[in-house]
């Protein structure tokens, strides 16, 4: 059976759970990293030296990086549907998620910790505001992709739908409708079709972030 290990409200966590709900998979999540702790044990620290979560165990495979982790596991379980069989389809697919990760990730970051774990004001008004106005036009290039499409990797939900719609998430719930303008392609994708998938549901939205 897949191992998890990783607490339930993070947004790397949250990820590789709903993939698994989204492939009807059985796995057994422990919970690990923040206030769980765990990272920096010595069994943990073996399986990922980086002390962060997730980590997860597959047949004696030990993977860490969200994202490497969707991506073995649409591939392995849904060939042609999570996981896009054609190359161009699959780069589309993989191309949003590394976006993610290089792009958007940093000030979604700051406007995490900013406005929910920010108890020690080490993050200032100044900062949040400035990560707001950065997401702004990062926000607008996924609206406007999928303003041509119903999902960002083109006609059906694949892996690259997942890890921009945790960080849609936080958008939408962190960040007041008079604070950020309207995008209606992002808003239909997010509150209309990602709303409708049951997994996403239970893994993400039923969630609470802190």
């Amino acid at each position: 059976m897949l191992k998890i290990w990783g607490r339930a409200n993070s947004s790397n966590v949250q990820k590789v759970v709903w993939c698994c709900g989204e492939l009807g998979l059985e796995y057994d999540r422990e919970d690990a990293g923040g206030a769980f702790g765990r990272t920096t044990d010595p069994d943990m620290l073996a399986r990922n030296p980086n002390a962060r979560v997730p980590t997860v165990e597959h047949d004696g495979l030990v993977l860490w990086e969200s994202n490497v982790i969707v991506r073995y596991l649409a591939a392995l379980h849904d060939p042609g549907g999570l996981w896009p069989r054609d190359a161009r389809a699959r780069a589309e697919a993989e191309r949003w998620m590394d976006w993610q990760q290089t792009t958007m990730l940093d000030p979604m970051v700051t406007l995490f910790w900013g406005l929910v774990r920010n108890s020690d004001g080490r993050i200032s008004a100044e900062d949040i505001a400035a990560a707001r106005a950065r997401c702004i036009p990062l926000w607008r290039i996924v609206d406007s992709r999928l303003a041509g499409a119903d999902w960002l990797g083109g006609s059906r939900f694949c892996m690259a739908d997942i890890p921009l719609a945790v960080h849609a998430r936080r958008w939408f719930e962190l960040v007041g409708g008079d604070e950020r303008p309207s995008m209606p392609a992002l808003e239909e994708w997010y509150f209309g079709r990602l709303g409708a998938r049951p997994a996403f549901r239970r893994h993400v939205l039923d969630i609470p972030m802190t």
